[in-house]
This record gives C-alpha cells, structure tokens and sequence, in this order.
C-alpha cells in the first residue's frame, strides 16, 4: 500500500491551503473531505456575508475577486472551489474518515471507503458539524432548527430565534422580512458585540420600536408542540405560541474523533493540546490546522488567522524528514 506524505481530513479553506503549501514541496498528499469542496461554507446561509474583506480570505496569495466590499457565501464557494480546479488539488469527496490510529511511525486512517497510510496527518475539519445542544425537554421536535439557511420557510409563522450572535441576528432580520412574527430568548443582557457592525444598529431598532421582541437575560427551558416556555431575568415563567424555535446556539468540534485519535484536551472548553509554532499536537506527525484548535472557544481561529498554519505545518513536516 502506497504511504501518503501527508494526509488532510477535511476540504475546508485551511484544509485546502495545506495541501496547496504540500504540493510546492512536493510532497505526496491527499485530502479526505465527508462532503462537498469547502462544505461548512456549502451549509452557510444562503444569503451569509463574511465579515472579513476578501483578501483576508485569501489562500496561497491566490487573489479573490468579488464586487461586493465583503463576500457572501456564494463568492467563497467560487473561488476555494475554483482554486481546487485549477490546481488540481487531490481530494477524495464523500469519504468520511472514520478513525486515526499510529503503528511504529505510520499513521493507519480508516475511511468509511478503505484505509490509507501516511507518514503525517493534518486534522483540519472545522467545528459546524455538530450543534451545541440546549439540553432541554422537547428540543428533538422537527419544528427544532440547528441550522438556518433562508428565510422563505417561515413567512407568517411565529419564530423563537434562540441567542445573539451573528447567526441569531441574521436569522431574526432576514424571517422578519419575510412576514414572520419573531421572538429572541437570549441568556446575556444585550446583543452580542460580536455580531456584524452593519447589522448591529438594524437588530437593535428593531428591537427598540418593537418589530422584533427580545428577551434578555432569558432562557427556554421547554419546547412544546405550538408553544414555547421560557424564564425571564426576574425567575418569571412565560409560555408563548410557537410555530418554529431556530436554536442558533453554535456548533462544537467532534471531540470524539480528537480524543480517538489521541490528541489530549484540556479544561472546561476542552481546547486539543498543540504546540503554537508547529501546530503539532501531543501525538508526533499529528497536526491540527484552523478553527478545530479552540475547541469550544470556536470564535478564536477563523479563515483569516488560521491561514498561516499551512505554511507552519509544512515547515516543521520538512524539519523532520
């Protein structure tokens, strides 16, 4: 069985730049990717704007040609997508890898196709995989939405946008828009400073002259059928009806998969053990790259900061040999 230099789980931007910076260095490489090319990106909002400009998004000095001053969703699909055409980058699609084991010093990872040997594994998959659950009574209903995409399903219905963040603002204006009636049940005392200086003013006025109602320093704590419970800031139970609930309360690495794969986590947000110049977790040849190196404190590593660990990872990969 032929033995990879390197192999890359996951196909995302960062996924994508290592095996750019491994293709210069001629080095024998190969992504595995669950889905689609970049498929976080693929499952955003329809209608998402990144809040970075697009040379922030940029990969491999690869420019990134939009005219919009801050690319959507549909402009980074073209060009990560498009990079991954033009050069011809080794991605296997619709494999999952299932499991990351070490014999000796050759990494064995099982897929849900075959298995691969390789000197070096790069994890790079990301965290929007799986949703940060509330943990509450009646969460499993269908009317339960981890993931929002487009407004058009929730005209003329009653809406429970759970949260503040950029996603839970989007999601309120954009069914709002479109004719729904919107509650937000949100655990702080304001709108997340966060979300996106353009649309912070719109959901805050609309809040203030009354469009949209918020309840701070809230929480549900059941979600029924055609209705929705909730404890207010003063401990006072309310119970609203209730067409949809949106719970945009965040996604979460698979910290299962890390831990399988021996990689340490430490503390309450579980964050994987990695040294910060090489990018080399506690298992040797085994990296992470991107947003998976917070664990749940997923608001640390994004496209534009985490774009440097490519060429940290292949540097030290060449050290070794």
């Amino acid at each position: 069985m032929e033995i990879l230099d390197i192999l890359i789980v996951g196909a995302g931007p960062i996924g994508l730049n290592c095996a750019l910076e491994a293709k210069k260095n001629n080095l024998n490489y190969l992504i595995i990717e669950k889905g689609t090319i970049v498929n976080s990106l693929y499952n955003y909002p329809l209608y998402m704007r990144f809040f970075s400009t697009a040379e922030k998004l940029e990969i491999d000095e690869i420019l990134f040609i939009t005219t919009s001053p801050k690319p959507g969703r549909q402009d980074a699909l073209e060009y990560y997508q498009g990079i991954a055409r033009q050069k011809n980058i080794n991605i296997n699609l619709y494999e999952k890898v299932l499991n990351v084991s070490k014999n000796d010093d050759i990494f064995k990872v099982k897929t849900s196709k075959r298995e691969y040997l390789a000197k070096n594994v790069i994890i790079s998959t990301g965290f929007y995989d799986i949703p940060n659950l509330m943990d509450i009574p009646g969460e499993n209903l269908k009317k339960v939405k981890h993931y929002y995409t487009e407004p058009y399903p929730y005209a003329k219905q009653k809406i429970v946008v759970v949260g503040s963040s950029n996603s839970s603002v989007d999601a309120a204006l954009e069914t709002y828009r479109k004719g729904a009636e919107v509650t937000m049940i949100i655990r702080h005392s304001e709108i997340s400073k966060n979300v996106k200086y353009w649309v912070k003013p719109d959901i805050e006025n609309r809040i203030a002259e009354g469009n949209i109602t918020a309840h701070f320093n809230s929480e549900i704590i059941e979600i029924k059928k055609s209705s929705v419970i909730f404890k207010d800031e003063n401990g006072q139970i309310h119970e609203i009806e209730n067409d949809f609930v949106l719970a945009m309360t965040g996604y979460l690495p698979d910290f299962e998969f890390l831990k399988n794969s021996g990689i340490d986590l430490q503390g309450d947000c579980l964050n994987p053990i990695y040294h910060a110049e090489t990018m080399e977790t506690n298992i040797k040849n085994l990296y992470l790259a991107g947003v998976v190196c917070g664990g749940k404190d997923t608001h640390l590593w994004f496209i534009e900061n985490s774009r440097i660990h490519a060429e940290m990872i292949i540097k030290n990969i060449l050290q070794n040999r």
